[in-house]
């Protein structure tokens, strides 16, 4: 390694890499990522449900999946674990111990398909079938009460949830974030 290579090196770590970028020699490894594998990863979902894929689930459907794939973690009615709990908790979180669940804490529903279909099941994350993370999506919001048994979610839908405690949050007053709330 020369001192020039050295003084880019440290200049990339000082500079987050604009200096090296600049500076360092094409070591040939790699390539540019292609469309399709950018667009592979780029599968977030916002609240209002931007970013949500075409399909459809019903809770009906969602049960036999999460019998499945989920129940293990977070037991047969989303209450007992030894994960995360995720039905209940409602009318609990001015409470000294709040029970912070899907339904008691969570604001909008976009973000718990966006959250199992990210990250669940948690031995095997990312694997679930679109169809199948809208019917666990709307089986864990039934747990809760939220929807109905037969209510289809899908990318029209499924904004349109209303969630418990979607008006318990407030707005990030920063400038660079905005001022409302979602």
């Amino acid at each position: 390694m020369t001192r020039a290579d050295l003084i880019a090196l440290v200049l990339c770590g000082l500079c987050g890499g604009a200096a090296l970028a600049a500076q360092s020699p094409t070591f040939g490894v790699g390539r540019a990522a292609r469309a399709d594998e950018l667009a592979a990863l780029d599968i977030d979902v916002t609240p209002d449900g931007h970013g949500l894929p075409v399909g459809a689930g019903t809770a009906d459907a969602g049960k036999a999946i999460y019998a499945a794939r989920c129940v293990t973690c977070h037991g047969a009615t989303g209450k007992e674990g030894p994960q995360d709990v995720l039905a209940g908790g409602q009318g609990t979180l001015t409470a000294p111990k709040p029970t912070k669940t899907v339904g008691s804490y969570w604001p909008y529903a976009t973000i718990v398909f966006d959250y199992v279909r990210r990250a669940m099941p948690f031995d095997h994350p990312g694997t679930l079938p679109v169809n199948d993370v809208y019917s666990v999506t709307a089986y864990v919001l039934y747990l809760n009460a939220i929807v109905g048994e037969h209510d289809v979610l899908d990318q029209t839908t499924l904004p349109k949830v209303k969630m418990p405690n979607r008006d318990g949050f407030v707005g990030d007053p920063r400038p660079d974030t905005g001022t409302h709330k979602r």
